[in-house]
């Protein structure tokens, strides 16, 4: 692997950067496998394969090797996620300076895809309300299965540039942004990235970086907390934004507490001395990886905002929805096309805020589709954290979960009609059982291909 010269020499001087560790490491080939469980689902099959617990984030865990995730029916449950272990450094922060008080908390994750950081702040603000936002098109579609997978009803999905949010000023608590940038983080996980980064791509990724800021900035609350990281080595990307951020933008920064044994390094940015976060591979079981975190001292003012009449199910569809799953309490119905969905109802009014502005791709849990006097129980209702202890369920094996999520015909004795299929006492989805065939109703989008 032949890291550029360029960037080796950028970072010449930088607190914490050892040439020959760094580029070391990038020749060892080493690779680090972690994952992060879903705290309100059962995974604890997987502990076997457990190293080491994550130090910096809670549910996060080191893997000994790379399974095939792909063939995990745990995985396509939502039993966890495969998210780099710097990254998780997001739930420390969180810790430090979100405040004890999660409820009624708004976060926005402003740039999404795939899902790693929107599902861990949707487990951290269990009780509050994640908007989960991603710009491209079909990024976004890779999101709203992932956070369908995580299945936590506290969560909406958008698909709008940070323009959008122009309407929504002092609206969030929290705002994290993981910004587009040039990916020298990732060259040990992923080489081809080498070939892509360029000094040149560098200045373009700051000067897109202080437009997204821009853009979204007013739309925290006074007081409100930015956290702000990349997956780049380059000062220009981290430790430069940080001082713009306070010289411009007036934001405050703010320091962390990091035990010295987790070999996280501290940077102290050049004009205003705003502390940052640099995670090296060569110094800790990680990618390349900065955060830095901030509050808002400027005054925001909230706007005045319409909400949007969202569709209700009629009578009759609430009649055939309840008589196949009852509506939990704390939990308001809305439809989407023709479906019906469950959204808190802390957060109805927000969700209704929210549709007047921006595009809703997915907002809290589907259950299902009304037809005649039956339900058409949606896939997300099976994999979602709601509780379905009364739905007839049946538990699978390997082969027979494998065969499921491959879309396949299934041989099984199971009682007549809609049927969850688990797995470890997962929910995979759902069947419908007939009196001479089993109809398999796993999203064929979603569907394992490989043999």
């Amino acid at each position: 692997m032949q890291l550029p010269e360029s960037l080796l020499n950028s970072l010449a001087g930088v607190e914490g950067f050892d040439h020959a560790g760094f580029e070391a490491v990038h020749q060892s080939g080493e690779q680090v496998v972690s994952i992060r469980l879903n705290p309100f689902k059962n995974a604890s099959s997987l502990k076997e394969s457990y190293l080491a617990e994550i130090p910096w984030c809670k549910q996060g865990y080191y893997l000994t090797k790379r399974p095939s995730f792909t063939f995990d029916p745990v995985f396509h449950a939502g039993g966890y996620y495969v998210q780099e272990a710097s990254s998780m450094f997001l739930w420390h922060v969180l810790e430090q300076h979100a405040g004890p008080a999660t409820a009624n908390k708004k976060v926005l994750d402003l740039c999404a895809a795939p899902g790693g950081k929107s599902t861990l702040l949707s487990a951290f603000f269990s009780d509050g309300l994640v908007v989960s936002n991603e710009v491209i098109k079909s990024r976004a579609s890779v999101l709203v299965e992932n956070i369908t997978k995580w299945g936590q009803p506290n969560v909406i999905v958008t698909n709008n540039d940070p323009d959008h949010f122009s309407k929504l000023q002092g609206y969030f608590d929290v705002i994290v942004i993981d910004a587009p940038c040039s990916g020298s983080g990732l060259f040990r996980k992923d080489p081809s990235a080498i070939e892509e980064w360029s000094e040149q791509n560098v200045l373009h990724c700051s000067q897109r970086q202080e437009r997204i800021l821009s853009a979204i900035l007013p739309c925290l609350k006074e007081d409100g907390l930015l956290i702000y990281s990349t997956c780049s080595y380059s000062v220009a990307e981290d430790e430069q934004i940080a001082d713009w951020l306070v010289t411009d933008m007036e934001m405050q920064p703010l320091d962390l507490t990091v035990p010295p044994e987790w070999n996280i390094v501290r940077t102290t940015a050049q004009k205003s001395k705003a502390p940052g976060f640099r995670f090296y591979p060569n110094l800790l079981k990680g990618e390349g990886f900065f955060i830095a975190a901030f509050k808002k001292s400027m005054e925001a003012v909230p706007l005045k905002l319409k909400e949007t009449v969202l569709a209700i199910p009629s009578r009759s569809e609430m009649d055939c929805l309840t008589s196949f799953y009852p509506v939990p309490d704390g939990f308001t119905c809305f439809k989407q096309n023709e479906a019906i969905r469950l959204f808190p109802t802390a957060y109805f009014s927000s969700l209704r805020q929210l549709a007047a502005v921006l595009y809703i791709k997915k907002a809290g849990i589907e259950i299902g589709t009304p037809k005649g006097k039956d339900l058409i129980p949606s896939h997300e209702l099976a994999v979602s954290v709601l509780g379905k202890e009364a739905l007839p369920a049946l538990e699978v094996s390997i082969d027979q979960a494998l065969q499921y999520l491959r879309r396949k015909e299934l041989q099984l004795e199971a009682p007549k009609g809609w049927c969850l299929l688990k797995y470890q006492g997962l929910c995979l989805g759902w069947v419908k059982v007939l009196p001479n065939r089993i109809n398999n109703y796993y999203p064929a989008e979603w569907r394992i291909l490989k043999e």
